[in-house]
């Protein structure tokens, strides 16, 4: 895993977004308020200062790399976690673009121009699911990243089978949200979508876990 260039990545997607928010800070009108958050029908629903709207996402994305950065010192099987330096750094890369992207977002709806948030998101989320199902099975166990049930904690079978179904399910989730920002669904259907989803992978990363744990020789009890 090269830290040094993912921070680099970083530094300057950070420093880009700094630079738009300058951008709208000298192009909106004192006392203007920013849009930080939008409803399920993709209506603004939420504003902030102009200062605290523009800064919001530069910040947060500056956080979340220091942390990605300094997470792998606190990792005991910090040799797992290298192993997974693929897996790390694109998911790491996709969640900043992401970040990026939302920021781009925010400053053009503060400066006029009219977004379809809801489509706009389901879009990034969905591609964020796909890059984690392309990527999870390729990580390594470790105790910071990926489907961390006490059977995969203690079963590298476990952890291996679950990671590739987990995976398979992440790109079909994602496949299905990028289909929904395509055709345009309901508040209402989103949010069972987003809800079934999620409860899907947990059930299922639970369950198989479990399963494939119960018949690994190798499995370590405790």
């Amino acid at each position: 895993m090269n830290r040094r260039r993912l921070i680099w990545f970083s530094v300057g997607i950070v420093a880009a977004m700094l630079a738009f928010a300058a951008y709208a800070w000298v192009t909106l009108p004192a006392g203007a308020e920013v849009p930080i958050h939008w409803g399920p029908d993709g209506t603004v629903d939420g504003w902030a200062s102009k200062t605290l709207g523009l800064l919001l996402l530069p910040l947060t994305a500056a956080g979340l790399a220091l942390l990605l950065a300094g997470i792998p010192r606190f990792e005991p099987r910090r040799a797992n976690l290298e192993r997974s330096g693929k897996a790390y750094g694109a998911i790491w890369i996709a969640v900043i673009l992401l970040l990026a992207c939302v920021q781009v977002v925010i400053v053009a709806t503060a400066l006029g121009a009219t977004v379809d948030m809801s489509r706009l998101m389901l879009f990034g989320i969905g591609a964020l699911y796909l890059v984690i199902g392309n990527y999870l099975p390729k990580v390594r166990p470790n105790y910071l990243m990926g489907i961390r049930t006490p059977w995969t904690l203690t079963s590298d079978l476990a952890w291996d089978k679950t990671h590739r179904v987990g995976g398979r399910l992440f790109v079909i989730e994602g496949l299905v949200f990028i289909a929904m920002g395509i055709v345009g669904v309901s508040p209402e259907a989103l949010a069972v979508v987003l809800i079934a989803g999620i409860v899907l992978l947990l059930v299922v990363s639970a369950v198989y876990s479990y399963r494939v744990w119960k018949v690994d020789p190798a499995k370590r009890v405790t």
